[in-house]
């Protein structure tokens, strides 16, 4: 990581010219400006402006009409991108570049419907309860030996994946990926993002990159950096790399799993006393249960995440909790100071800033109304009958947000308008879509 003093010396020396000015847009994609290295040392704490239509715009970068923040009747005007300085970094796989992460305003006031906005309002609530929270992300792609552009020229069929069988924890397998998967550990190494591992996961081609603990925000931030530069060194070696949820039909899908505890100054609360689950973690965990599918397009955000849920898959279909029980939807791990919440329903594609925010809010709510969790499960969740499913789409997933009491009151209004807004244009844009699938099966038949 870098001070505002040590990018000014990289400077000096020639090692950084250009600083990137990034923030995350509701997929979580990180968008901004590039500025001359100099002219951000003129007033580094000053950022730059944005147009605020970033922030009601589609995956094609188009203007969507209906939502009350912004549209073509109010001109579409700025934002105020204000950096974090404490997340300055070198990108070391980009030349002479280093990046800032910034928050959104508008007046003095933050941009409600930010990403990084949401998650904060939560961690300030979280601060006023004495917690601070604790948090890790697993992160799984697929690599495949095609480039981006010949991807897309050829409509993303007939991919080659980086390995021809599956390599779970296959040591020669991995081998073969190590021109990208050992310049991803090298690169976020050097850039302030910690590496604990990569491995091999359960499809072909399909890897998995774990990275330090951090305060949540750090996180989050962390998460989406890695995002960017993995695909950015995967471009720079001749191939591509990809976080949806479910790329391929007849492989496992990709994941996203979140680890989470609470600490009070360096305690980690869920770990602390005698009892095996003492009252805070039992709450935390009841009320993060109770919210999960009322929150599902936090932790599910597209069409494709629901082609993830299914039987067999390592991906979740129901709500369950167990100690070290990979068929649940809340797995247990660790003990004292390592004792966490690793929720396993997110997939690759998740916003890491809107799954630790409804983690938060759901979690603090169980903690203020001592919600008891379910009975711990035994067994396989995925052949138990009674358990509470996930829901199955993202038309479902929206319209129980959008019903949600306790999603208003958690996020406010405005903010739960705006995403009912967004997802809902997701939905309709998947509903109108012609697929291949279609046209395979009906073209003549039918």
């Amino acid at each position: 990581m870098l001070s505002v003093s040590d990018l000014r010396t990289l400077v000096a020396n020639g090692a950084i010219d250009t600083v990137i000015v990034a923030f995350p847009d509701l997929y979580g994609r990180l968008v901004g400006k590039r500025l001359d290295a100099g002219f951000f040392l003129d007033d580094p704490a000053g950022g730059t402006h944005a147009c605020d239509y970033l922030f009601t715009v589609d995956m094609e970068m188009e203007p969507i009409e209906g939502y009350g923040f912004s549209d073509w009747a109010g001109g579409y005007g700025d934002v105020h991108l204000v950096p974090d300085l404490s997340t300055m970094r070198v990108c070391s796989w980009l030349d002479r570049t280093a990046m800032v992460l910034c928050d959104a305003g508008q007046g003095h006031e933050p941009v409600s419907v930010a990403p990084r906005s949401i998650l904060n309002r939560q961690l300030e609530r979280a601060a006023k309860t004495g917690y601070h929270a604790v948090a890790a992300s697993e992160l799984e792609y697929f690599l495949f030996r095609n480039d981006y552009q010949a991807a897309a020229a050829d409509d993303y069929r007939d991919l080659t994946p980086a390995g021809w069988y599956v390599e779970d924890y296959h040591l020669l397998q991995g081998t073969r990926t190590e021109d990208v998967n050992g310049a991803i550990r090298r690169h976020l190494a050097a850039s302030g993002i910690p590496v604990e591992s990569t491995k091999g996961e359960a499809a072909r081609g399909q890897h998995e990159v774990n990275i330090g603990y951090a305060d949540v925000r750090s996180m989050a931030d962390r998460h989406v950096v890695l995002k960017h530069a993995c695909k950015e060194i995967a471009e720079q070696a001749g191939s591509a790399l990809t976080f949806m949820a479910k790329p391929v039909a007849d492989e496992p899908g990709s994941s996203s799993h979140l680890h989470l505890s609470l600490w009070r100054e360096n305690v980690n609360v869920f770990g602390a006393g005698a009892e095996d689950h003492n009252d805070t973690f039992r709450h935390f965990l009841g009320g993060w249960m109770a919210h999960a599918a009322d929150l599902m397009v936090c932790l599910a955000p597209t069409v494709n995440s629901y082609k993830r849920y299914q039987a067999q898959s390592w991906a979740p279909t129901a709500i369950a909790w167990s100690p070290d029980n990979r068929t649940t939807g809340f797995r247990i791990v660790g003990d004292g100071p390592g004792k966490r919440i690793e929720c396993r329903i997110p997939g690759a594609d998740v916003n890491p800033y809107l799954a630790y925010a409804a983690a938060l809010a759901s979690g603090l709510d169980g903690i203020e109304n001592e919600t008891e969790p379910p009975p711990v499960f035994e067994g396989d969740a995925y052949s138990a009958a009674d358990l509470p499913a996930v829901p199955k789409t993202l038309a479902e997933a929206v319209e129980r947000f959008d019903a949600s009491e306790f999603a208003r009151r958690a996020f406010g209004d405005d903010v739960v308008d705006h995403y009912v807004h967004f997802f809902r244009t997701e939905v309709t844009a998947y509903d109108s879509a012609v697929t291949d699938w279609e046209r395979r099966r009906y073209f003549e038949r039918i």
